[in-house]
């Protein structure tokens, strides 16, 4: 789910006629204080973060002027809350708050329905509020062909004791939350506090909204960058991981970044799995060696090798790891040598100098593990591959030997690729470019990249070189699936004239 900070929910609540505070967000002091001298009464300073609590961590205070609201914004903006570093303060006028309500819509998995919570006591958690006042609160489904009638939502009112002006008030207020909830397709949307003031008036003092993970597409003007739910901002790989998963609807690519700002021998490992489940059991086998997570990925749902590479280059890029473990599935039905040949990639370009262990459990795994362990005679880092029959745990017992031993090959890195002769290149359907040197091609004896071509859209020419035998246009709109054979076969077992360039950009310095 995509959470929305508070006052991007109040201004969708807004859109709705659901009152809310007088108020303007603010990124620096003195526009802090430039809001509360137009509000022109005591304010409210609230740090906005995806986190509960804030007033226990300093991030909710009260101002009685403009100079005590920029004092106040001053000490929230850039703290940290929880991991999360505080960017923009809400500014609201202070409120004469007589009673404080709950009110909420989620997203009911096992009934498969909206469900609208109402509450009449507020302040704390509804589940909290239900342990100890189970009779102030009441709750129903909702016909998402019929919507949240109004006589139904009076009723759900009425069930907590509460009658008259107030009870139609509410209920009517409910009304417009679930359309908030329904137009915006949200997991959760709720009001908590929701206030009366001495003036018998309603206002939505807090507001909490989460957009389904799916539904992201469908509202770009909410302007959210990430369809996850984190507990802080997305980091700058974040970003970069969710664009590659954005792009390329083959497979799944998840990515999160578990640390920063770490050191070589600090214990982090780098952690790339395949599957849910599986990946949570590799994952857990890596604590239990007494290492920590530098990230959690997982690419499944048989991804392309290209979107494999763009995983592991992204891992790569989290930080001064320790070592790079890959495991997931041991009953996976995905290609393994996609994954073999997405690994051997990048841990190629990075040159790479940290113990790898990857379980390529799954579909043609004998393959996948050749592929992989071809790396050994290429780069310093020991590679080793294993299989389904092979637990969790001992893999990375493996890695946690492999870095305890610390041994590394004496190997030079890869000269610089030299400019093709005869180049003959077509595009991917991610913008990568595939690049032939017919040069050296037309030397090449086993032509093992028409042999290893999945997609099987590569013959000999009549120099016996290789070229698309499909259009371009073709080509481009995904007949190349991006396997990697023609480049990674070509450099094992063929004379070194394929080559794939695969931008990641925001990772790569030059974004082609």
């Amino acid at each position: 789910m995509a959470r929305l900070h508070e006052f991007q929910g109040k201004a969708l609540l807004r859109q709705f006629k659901i009152a809310v505070p007088q108020g303007g967000v603010a990124a620096t002091p003195d526009e802090a204080r430039t809001i509360a001298a137009e509000i022109g009464k005591p304010v409210m300073v609230k740090a906005q973060a995806w986190v509960t609590g804030r007033a226990s961590m300093g991030g909710i205070k009260k101002a009685a002027t403009p100079n005590e609201a920029a004092a106040a914004a001053e000490a929230m903006l850039g703290m940290k809350v929880k991991g999360f570093v505080v960017e923009q303060v809400l500014i609201e006028e202070q409120l004469d708050i007589t009673r404080e309500f709950y009110a909420g819509v989620i997203v009911d998995d096992r009934a498969q329905a909206p469900l609208v919570m109402f509450s009449s006591v507020g302040g704390t958690g509804i589940e909290e509020i239900a342990a100890a006042h189970p009779d102030q609160v009441a709750s129903t489904h909702v016909d998402i062909i019929a919507g949240l009638q109004d006589y139904k939502a009076r009723n759900l009112v009425r069930k907590t004791g509460i009658g008259g002006r107030l009870q139609r008030d509410l209920g009517g207020l409910l009304v417009q939350l679930y359309d908030v909830a329904r137009t915006y397709e949200a997991r959760a949307a709720e009001i908590n506090p929701l206030v009366e003031t001495a003036d018998g008036k309603l206002y939505a003092a807090d507001c909490r909204l989460t957009v389904d993970d799916y539904a992201v597409f469908r509202h770009k003007d909410l302007g959210i960058e990430i369809a996850r739910e984190y507990d802080r901002p997305p980091t700058a790989l974040e970003k970069i991981a969710y664009a590659v998963e954005a792009k390329d609807y083959r497979g799944t690519f998840y990515f999160i970044q578990m640390a920063e700002d770490f050191e070589q021998g600090d214990g982090y490992v780098g952690f790339h799995g395949a599957g849910g489940g599986g990946s949570m059991m590799s994952m857990d086998a890596v604590l239990r060696q007494g290492y920590k997570l530098a990230t959690f990925v997982d690419t499944s749902g048989n991804p392309p090798a290209s979107k494999v590479y763009r995983a592991a280059r992204i891992v790569l890029a989290t930080g001064p790891i320790d070592g790079y473990f890959g495991s997931g599935s041991g009953v996976a039905s995905q290609e393994q040598f996609h994954s073999a040949r997405g690994l051997v990639k990048a841990f190629l370009e990075a040159h790479l100098d940290i113990p790898v262990v990857v379980r390529l459990g799954g579909n043609a795994e004998d393959k996948a593990v050749e592929i992989l362990e071809r790396l050994n005679e290429h780069i310093p880092a020991p590679v080793e591959g294993y299989r389904k029959d092979d637990s969790p745990d001992f893999c990375a017992q493996r890695l946690a030997a492999l870095i305890e031993a610390g041994e590394l090959r004496d190997v030079a890195p890869p000269a610089p690729r030299p400019a093709p002769q005869q180049p003959y290149s077509f595009t991917t359907v991610t913008g990568g470019t595939v690049t032939f040197d017919h040069a050296l091609c037309a030397t090449c004896e086993s032509k093992i990249c028409v042999q290893e071509c999945v997609a099987q859209i590569l013959s000999l020419n009549d120099d016996g070189c290789p070229e698309l035998n499909i259009t371009l246009a073709e080509a481009q709109k995904g007949r190349c699936i991006e396997c990697l054979a023609c480049e990674v076969e070509c450099m094992f077992q063929g004379a070194g004239g394929g080559h794939i360039d695969l931008p990641i950009p925001g990772l790569d310095e030059e974004v082609i």
